[in-house]
């Protein structure tokens, strides 16, 4: 018999309808791009609440996929109250906790987007004299595809990859604890695909039936806090 004192990490959330696990799974999948990290001329850890991108950035740095790390992100109302002193300087700080030396890393500690993350960061490369070919862009899980998608049209000379943690659903859930704010955030990243494409943010992306089906199931059933008009 299961102890119900142990959370039950093989779900996103025990309590969630079936049909609805299932519509963000289908999401989740959707913005994992599986590209295959490879080496490339500069790493872009895009911030956010966590480290985990941070985390995922250094391990790459380590494995020398790229010889300079730059760390994008301010200070924002979603993530004030676990970096104070914002998203870039807290990375940075734990890059270089992690053995990063200072000098492979700069700093962008001003945008607020993803599309900032990106041309913010292609102007702090461009300061230091650093114009790659190739960089290699470490996000959330379900913010590769977005970002992939910015960066190919304000960026379209490079070639880009993607890295993020290798997680499930569930087990990104149990380490935000709050599947409404992370499934949210999925559903958020999914209107994005289309919505700045049409406004010239980003390269169009194909969105499958299925995965518009499982994106309006989950708006109707009110996973709307990340949606923008």
């Amino acid at each position: 018999m299961p102890d119900p004192t142990v959370p039950d990490t093989t779900v996103p959330d025990p309590t969630l309808r079936e049909d609805l696990r299932s519509a963000a799974e289908t999401l989740w999948r959707y913005h994992d791009l599986g590209h295959e990290p490879r080496r490339c001329d500069t790493g872009i850890g895009l911030g956010g609440r966590d480290l985990g991108a941070a985390r995922v950035a250094v391990e790459l740095f380590h494995r020398g996929m790229f010889p300079i790390l730059v760390f994008t992100g301010a200070r924002t109302p979603r993530s004030a109250d676990r970096f104070p002193h914002g998203e870039a300087v807290a990375y940075h700080e734990y890059a270089v906790a992690a053995g990063v030396a200072p000098e492979s890393i700069l700093l962008e500690e001003r945008a607020t987007n993803t599309y900032e993350n990106i041309v913010f960061s292609r102007r702090v490369l461009a300061a230091h004299g650093v114009r790659p070919r190739s960089v290699l862009l470490v996000s959330r899980p379900y913010q590769q595809r977005r970002a992939y998608a910015t960066c190919r049209k304000q960026w379209p000379e490079v070639d880009v990859v993607c890295a993020a943690s290798r997680q499930s659903l569930a087990e990104y859930v149990s380490g935000a604890g709050d599947a409404k704010r992370v499934i949210d955030s999925v559903v958020g990243d999914t209107q994005r695909i289309e919505l700045y494409a049409q406004r010239g943010f980003a390269v169009p992306q194909e969105v499958p039936a299925e995965v518009r089906a499982a994106y309006e199931r989950l708006v109707a059933a009110g996973y709307t806090g990340r949606l923008i008009s």
